[in-house]
């Protein structure tokens, strides 16, 4: 008998993951390309061929002994290093190895950090819509999600005077997803500085820390002239988890790391908690063969330039066939009002032509749709004939 506290989990499983599925089951079908599935965040786009070229030389010349062993659960020295520089030279931060924690991927970062962080009752706010597993990683450590509701009429930033009015004295946290998934929207600097003021001024209503969690995979993914705002900058008490899984396509590899800065309240001892954390999460450390990688492709760069074009050819076209869709600016999302209120009859119905997309009601959004142009180019285009067809049901 499974525990009453992973019931609602098994009972609510993630409706990325069921679309996923679906869609595999209708490739072997229907033949995979004919089915345009638009559910996961999976890059196409491969590794940077550096990525491939460290793999071979770490296995064929490194001494196997420390490629394949332990280290410290704070990941190897000199990886963390690389991310201290590369950060330092990029953003104009002042970070040592110290700051750094090796994770296995974002998804366990943000657990370590939360897993430092609360005690029951405690609550952290998310931002609507936002990502799916937000509320299952904060109640996991007996927190309580507090949602602050979508804002359509604002291109999806945030309501503050909400805002203001749902942190209280148990409120430990914030987190932000900055390119923002589902939306693909960017919260620039005017934003990311109300959000600090804002926090700084509950601090000390209240004598309470409250952090700022920046959930950081889609970082480099930023289009044309945008800038994403580095947090750290402009809150003492933020705490950063990042991914190498979008940035050099490396899902499956599950490589990532938190930063600390040493100006967050009880840096050293929030520091010597998460990499306890990061042990007894099962994980123990982060995997070392893609340690030493990252230590040698850092500064390593993904094709941002695939996900503009695939995210501008599937903007431009449902728009003109009169689907309403937030313009991208970030990650490899699409954010698409649905013609009718129930988005998940509008999933269903898209279906009927093999197109799959999950509904906004999954990350808080009710009456909007995600899809995911993580795809290849051929696909979107031979994708466009059948939203075609799905369009003239509606318009």
């Amino acid at each position: 008998m499974i525990s009453k506290k992973m019931k609602p989990l098994v009972n609510n499983n993630s409706v990325i993951r069921q679309m996923f599925e679906e869609g595999q089951k209708m490739a072997a079908e229907f033949g995979a390309e004919n089915v345009f599935d638009f559910s996961l965040g999976n890059p196409n786009v491969p590794a940077p061929k550096e990525v491939n070229e460290a793999i071979i030389d770490i296995v064929t010349n490194d001494n196997p002994v420390k490629v394949h062993g332990y280290m410290s659960n704070m990941g190897f020295p000199e990886t963390r290093k690389a991310v201290a520089d590369s950060l330092n030279k990029r953003f104009g931060t002042e970070f040592d190895l110290n700051n750094i924690i090796m994770t296995v991927g974002a998804g366990s970062a943000i657990n370590v950090i939360l897993k430092t962080m609360l005690d029951p009752g405690d609550e952290v706010i998310c931002l609507a819509p936002y990502f799916v597993e937000y509320g299952n990683y904060i109640r996991n450590y007996d927190g309580i999600p507090v949602v602050i509701t979508a804002n359509p009429e604002g291109n999806f930033m945030p309501r503050f005077d909400e805002l203001r009015e749902k942190i209280t004295p148990n409120t430990k946290a914030l987190i932000i997803n900055n390119p923002n998934n589902p939306t693909g929207v960017v919260y620039p600097e005017a934003v990311i500085k109300e959000l600090a003021s804002i926090l700084n001024d509950k601090q000390r209503e209240y004598g309470t820390v409250i952090y700022l969690i920046s959930d950081e995979p889609y970082r480099e993914l930023a289009y044309g002239n945008v800038e994403v705002p580095f947090l750290t900058k402009y809150y003492a008490n933020t705490i950063v988890g990042y991914s190498f899984s979008k940035s050099m396509s490396l899902p499956g590899e599950r490589i990532g790391y938190i930063v600390i800065p040493k100006e967050s309240d009880g840096a050293e001892e929030f520091t010597e908690a998460a990499t306890i954390a990061n042990r007894i999460s099962g994980s123990v450390n982060a995997p070392s063969l893609m340690q030493l990688v990252i230590e040698r492709c850092i500064d390593a760069k993904c094709e941002v330039e695939y996900y503009e074009r695939n995210g501008r050819t599937l903007y431009d076209a449902l728009t003109k066939m009169g689907f309403s869709c937030v313009e991208p600016q970030g990650a490899f999302y699409l954010w698409m009002k649905s013609p009718v209120e129930d988005e998940k009859a509008f999933v269903d119905k898209a279906k009927e032509f093999n197109i799959l997309m999950v509904p906004g009601s999954s990350f808080a959004g009710p009456g909007y749709v995600r899809l995911s142009y993580c795809v290849s180019y051929e696909q979107i285009k031979r994708s466009l004939p059948k939203f075609e067809e799905l369009a003239k049901i509606y318009f």
